[in-house]
């Protein structure tokens, strides 16, 4: 234990550290004086389920089976990687032994009807069983005592849907149901409490019926968009640039993607697309057919202004960001309820997370659940990801038209190959003609500010953010937020800030923001002393959110393991207001937890350090935390995660497995 600390390895004190083998005997036995979690007893008993689960496993089916590579790590890896010893053994085993990462891209499909068998009709729920929308087709029960027979015992004795808003919507099939019913199964209404909610909007940004069905059906009129299209006349591609807007080059935004459904698409808003041929979205939009015809549309009111006259640049709204604390656009993580956590905890500007263009102009609910806004979000934007221009221009129309944003974000940063390979995220960095159009057209169509987010480049030693920014700033972006990586690099070494503060200079007079490696208000100060305009904080608000109040009261936080908890139940109550409380809504907010938990797990309390600050890439040695849940919170164990979820949300359903997005994150 008085060894010196590896590199790569976060310096905690001596007598703090553990081995691997105590660590989970410690979490295994699980019974301290006063300690948070349940009784032995139900720990061994959970544990015999785990072990049953775990040789289940191999049996189930594709979509719950674990991928090759977790596996390997899960049987053959004796110690954990910075505890490697024998060079002999590691040569025979080097590429078993080599560290995971990536994505799980075969991770468990769990589907609502793994939870619920049989599901209560919602025209029941809402108090209207004569008015089944479904008619005589529906599949679901009416019979509330048949319903109650099936359903999965309560989970708590209070409902933070009926405690905050004096009604739960969701009555019988509540999850704590026994809060708000009463006789005969009647929802109980608190009339008082609903009433100062009333005519109140907490979430905008809402998908109607009515718009969903003119997307779908290909009636949506993008007049603005198709007018900058038909001023793009095809041109030469050179090779590198990318080629202009030619026939095969325009995807068609509206033509129905297979395999692309209304599932749930909270997780990765790109693996829907999965093993679909890149070159069938290269199909001819009706835009650019080359003809010079605009196709005629309907066009529905009065003709105003608007229609007319284009707002100049000085007439756009402005984004006064500059200083401020800005929360990144995180996939899966990124969520509603997560960016609720951190506004709370200081966070000055928020972004949902990062949306397909084609998902949204198909009117896709899963896609459109990423732009909504809580009303606590004063100042908010969204971010799109697309790799054409009539796409991504049409988009930005659409949301300019239909939802309240304070700014839209291009993604030119997003490095995984789904996207890189179809010419999105980091790929537009070398298709400078395609970038140039899409960045030209979103802005002449949008009333609001125009960012964009970007890489140092796509190569690991060649850098060309500093070629491309000033280019940006000439095609009218209203700010640029470089991450101090490659795309090669995705989050491995340190970020390069002496490169981001040569950009700074470069932008000028456009503000850009640094994006990478802060976990501390000394990186925070660091970042700022290299001449941006503000920051963007990533991993470092999924490691710790309350880093947002330390860079503002500049101290290290040595926050307990109870407020830790707490923040945690902040959470899950944020997660079924948001999501719901009935089965469903509380296994996606345990979804979403777990996947939080996956980052939260690698936080190493303050008094425990042995000098500060903690490095966001110095990953955390076995230890024993001050009580057992601070110790609990420090496992890297999936199965642990899921316990600290059943403190929160109850126990799992049966046949419940989960993964975390990112391979290098957990194992088993």
């Amino acid at each position: 234990m008085a060894a010196a600390v590896p590199p790569g390895v976060a310096p905690v004190r001596a007598r703090f550290l553990t081995s691997k083998e105590e660590f989970h005997a410690f979490l295994r036995a699980g019974s301290e004086p006063g300690s948070q979690v349940g009784d032995e007893g139900e720990e061994e008993k959970k544990e015999e389920d785990e072990e049953k689960e775990e040789e289940q496993e191999e049996q189930v089916s594709s979509c719950q089976s674990e991928p090759p590579a977790k596996r390997v790590r899960a049987e053959d890896l004796g110690q954990d990687e910075e505890n490697q010893e024998g060079a002999g053994a590691e040569e025979k085993e080097l590429p078993e032994r080599k560290r995971a990462r990536g994505q799980n891209k075969s991770r468990p499909c769990m589907k609502p009807n793994h939870y619920e068998q049989s599901r209560l009709c919602p025209s029941v729920t809402q108090g209207r069983p004569g008015k089944c929308f479904y008619g005589p087709r529906c599949r679901f029960l009416h019979d509330v005592g048949e319903y109650l027979a099936g359903k999965p015992s309560d989970l708590g004795q209070r409902c933070v849907l009926f405690d905050t808003f004096g009604r739960c919507p969701y009555g019988v099939t509540c999850r704590f149901a026994r809060a708000h019913l009463g006789d005969g199964h009647q929802n109980i209404v608190n009339a008082a409490l609903a009433q100062q909610w009333e005519g109140k909007l907490l979430v905008r940004n809402n998908l109607s019926k009515d718009l969903q069905h003119q997307l779908r059906k290909r009636k949506f009129v993008f007049q603005k968009a198709e007018e900058y299209l038909r001023g793009l006349k095809p041109r030469g591609g050179d090779g590198k640039g990318g080629k202009a807007t030619g026939e095969q080059e325009v995807s068609n935004c509206a033509a129905p993607q297979e395999g692309l459904g209304d599932g749930d698409g909270h997780e990765c808003p790109v693996l829907q697309e999965q093993g679909e041929d890149p070159k069938a979205e290269a199909l001819q939009s009706p835009s650019s057919r080359g003809d010079g015809v605009a196709p005629s549309v309907p066009t529905v009111g009065p003709l105003t202004d608007e229609d007319v006259t284009k707002l100049r640049p000085c007439e756009k709204k402005k984004l006064e960001i500059q200083g401020k604390l800005y929360l990144a656009p995180l996939t899966t993580c990124g969520n509603l309820p997560f960016r609720r956590i951190c506004k709370r905890f200081g966070a000055d500007v928020t972004c949902g997370e990062m949306a397909v263009c084609t998902n949204l102009l198909q009117g896709q609910s899963s896609e459109w659940a990423l732009l909504k806004r809580h009303h606590t979000e004063d100042i908010f934007g969204v971010q799109l990801e697309g790799a054409f221009p009539d796409t991504m221009t049409k988009c930005a129309e659409l949301l300019n038209r239909t939802i309240e944003v304070d700014f839209v974000d291009i993604n030119v940063g997003c490095p995984i190959d789904l996207v890189y390979k179809k010419g999105g995220g980091c790929a537009l960095m070398t298709r400078s003609n395609k970038f140039e159009q899409i960045v030209r057209g979103m802005n002449s169509v949008l009333d609001v500010p125009l960012t964009v987010k970007i890489r140092t480049g796509v190569q690991e030693k060649i850098n060309v953010a500093h070629k491309i920014i000033p280019k940006i700033r000439e095609w009218g972006a209203s700010m640029v937020t470089l991450h101090g990586r490659s795309r090669e690099q995705r989050y491995t070494r340190s970020a390069d800030w002496e490169y981001i503060a040569e950009c700074a200079k470069i932008a000028s007079p456009m503000p850009l923001f640094g994006n990478g490696d802060i976990l501390s208000y000394e990186d925070a100060n660091r970042a700022m002393e290299t001449g941006v305009s503000g920051i963007m904080i990533a991993r470092g608000a999924l490691i710790k959110p309350w880093l947002f109040t330390e860079i503002k009261e500049q101290r290290h936080w040595d926050i307990s393991s109870g407020e830790r908890f707490d923040i945690l139940k902040d959470f899950t109550n944020y997660g079924l207001e948001h999501w719901g409380s009935d089965t469903q809504g509380v296994e996606k907010t345990r979804k979403f937890l777990l996947e939080w938990l996956s980052f939260l797990c690698r936080y190493i309390p303050v008094g425990l350090l042995e000098h500060l600050p903690q490095r966001i890439n110095e990953r955390p040695p076995y230890y024993l935390g001050r009580d057992y849940l601070e110790t609990l919170m420090a496992s890297q164990n999936v199965d642990d995660w899921i316990r600290i979820s059943e403190l929160l949300l109850g126990p799992v359903p049966p046949s419940f497995t989960f993964l975390p997005k990112h391979k290098a994150n957990s194992y088993r």
